[in-house]
């Protein structure tokens, strides 16, 4: 794979270097004694003020080296090589940190790479092509997608996405719910409303539900199928409706999901586990390892020999294994079928569940790091200022459709990962359509868009871009283009560091303050000018801005347009 080793990456190996170079000449010079050197890291502080880069090595060899970290630090500090280097000066601060302030034109080099790999830059290589499964969304298939849904499906394929640019081997999935209880009431309810249809008695369950979508559909199979099911055995009845909904629910959401931007690579169905044998399988397994007993006619996971509060049913007094059973067989399933990592993407009600899930992994022999969970919290939609309500059970609430239809697919995506996901969202109806500068989605695609504007002038003057390694950009030397490019170089890291963080909002804030530096320069100075040198450098500059925005809008599941 193309692998990005940009020059922020490249300056942190040379520093790490000079580092140990200088420990070396320090302990020669007897001014240090000879230890092992500990890990350190060189990173990019979050204060300006503390330079470029800096470093905690004083601080990690305290202990050994037996000494304050100060007093290492400046012995480090004294002992090193600026020489052939981009660093411009060092300096110690606090209790021992090592700042490293760099020259103006560091990053300059940036700019050609960006241009040349294009479409591929800020890929890296943190996944080393190991398997990770993305399982997000999953709703029943008894309903329309609302907003909860939405959320996390912006979320999984935003960080399916990333983790796939990060070096992973990603697989999307889908995990039907179509058995259990809520199959059965559903069934019920499917039921209830073909009956009333065609002019019978009958009340939806309490359990049921009540959605106007769940008579739509008994309208649509009623069209397709009369009265044929109306003196048949309940039983055949309900297996026919649901099979029939089931069919149609799952359809529509996987062309609500499509229409949002949103592929899987597996539908997985729950109703296989018990059809396949898995269930079972589980269970046995989880009884030879012996974490399973038998009570009171149940039989009982030992869910508390791993932290969680009490037991957990497996399969209840009547044989019926529990959602819980079935839980457990698919995630053995998703690691027997290779996959390295699996990350879920549940709702907040279900942090209980968590630790229970955690643990029932463990009990099947398998890594329980190896599962990691996102939990998102709700989201409040807002129009003119107030809540729009939301309810489920009564089908007053505003469905991933409709959203689609009244804000579009790029502003509600956007809006759905530029928090994160434990935090929650409010969703303002209103701003996510405005086209200001407000709106964050609209601020970043309009900065591409301008970048376009740019080139389409200069082909309106019949004149080819300039060869970015033949630009004279030495020239580039105000302060707004120095921050840009800084920003730029920035690019990979946030790549990685949004995968490695399971945070697809961080890479949302980055592209945002990109798109502000890129407003700043434009405002403030002509691209195309009176000037030749100065036009190319700049030039390269503002198409190398458009690449990465580019870049970073797809990896979001968003457009990158040209015009606006």
């Amino acid at each position: 794979m193309v692998e990005t080793i940009g020059v922020v990456e490249k300056t942190r190996r040379s520093i790490a270097g000079m580092l140990k170079a200088a420990f070396g000449s320090a302990c020669r010079k007897g001014a240090l004694p000879e230890v092992e050197v500990p890990d350190f890291v060189v990173e990019v502080p979050r204060e300006k003020d503390h330079g470029d880069f800096a470093t905690n090595l004083a601080l990690v060899l305290a202990k050994p080296a037996r000494s304050a970290p100060r007093r290492i630090a400046e012995t480090l500090a004294s002992e090193i090589d600026l020489r052939n280097s981009p660093v411009e000066r060092v300096e110690v601060a606090g209790p021992g940190f090592i700042n490293f302030h760099l020259k103006r034109d560091w990053a300059f080099s940036e700019l050609p790479l960006i241009l040349r790999l294009g479409e591929n830059y800020g890929r890296v290589n943190i996944g080393g092509g190991r398997k990770v499964q993305v399982e997000f969304v999953s709703a029943n298939p008894t309903g329309l997608l609302h907003m909860g849904n939405a959320r996390g499906a912006a979320l999984g394929d935003s960080l399916a996405s990333l983790l796939e640019f990060a070096g992973f081997d990603v697989s999307r999935e889908y995990y039907i719910n179509d058995a259990g209880n809520q199959i059965e009431h559903f069934g019920r309810s499917l039921e209830a409303r073909y009956l009333q249809i065609l002019g019978r008695q009958a009340r939806v369950p309490e359990e049921g539900y009540h959605g106007e979508d769940i008579v739509e559909t008994m309208k649509g199979f009623v069209r397709q199928f009369g009265d044929r099911y109306l003196d048949s055995p309940p039983e055949d009845r309900r297996r026919a409706m649901v099979e029939y909904a089931l069919k149609e629910k799952i359809g529509a959401i996987r062309r609500t999901l499509e229409e949002f931007g949103v592929v899987y690579d597996v539908w997985f169905s729950e109703q296989f586990l018990h059809d396949s044998g898995a269930v079972r399988e589980a269970i046995d397994r989880l009884r030879r390892r012996g974490f399973l007993y038998d009570h009171e006619d149940a039989l009982w996971f030992r869910a508390s020999d791993f932290g969680v509060e009490k037991d957990e049913v497996l399969v209840r007094s009547n044989g019926v294994p529990t959602y819980f059973a079935a839980d457990i067989a698919y995630h053995m399933n998703k690691f027997e079928r290779g996959f390295d990592r699996v990350i879920n993407i549940w709702g907040a009600d279900h942090h209980g569940h968590v630790p229970r899930m955690k643990g029932a992994v463990a009990a099947l022999g398998y890594d329980p790091e190896a599962l990691q969970i996102i939990l998102m919290q709700l989201v409040r939609l807002y129009r003119n200022g107030e809540i729009v309500r939301m309810s489920k059970r009564t089908g007053q609430f505003v469905t991933l459709e409709e959203l689609l239809e009244e804000v579009g697919r790029d502003a509600a995506r956007y809006f759905f990962v530029m928090r994160s996901p434990d935090s929650h969202l409010e969703f303002d109806l209103d701003l996510a359509k405005a086209r200001t500068n407000e709106n964050p989605v609209f601020y970043i695609q309009y900065a591409h868009a301008r970048i376009c504007s740019i080139f389409r002038q200069l082909e309106e003057q019949r004149r080819d871009p300039p060869d970015p390694d033949r630009a004279d950009l030495s020239l580039l030397g105000e302060e707004p283009e120095i921050l840009l490019i800084r920003k730029l170089a920035d690019f990979p890291e946030e790549v990685a560091a949004s995968a490695r963080d399971l945070a697809p909002h961080r890479l949302a804030r980055y592209l945002h303050e990109l798109a502000g530096l890129l407003h700043s320069f434009y405002n403030a100075h002509r691209v195309i000018s009176g000037r030749p040198g100065l036009t190319e450098a700049r030039l390269v500059l503002v198409g190398a801005t458009r690449v990465v925005i580019g870049n970073g809008l797809r990896l979001l599941g968003l457009s990158a347009p040209e015009r606006m």
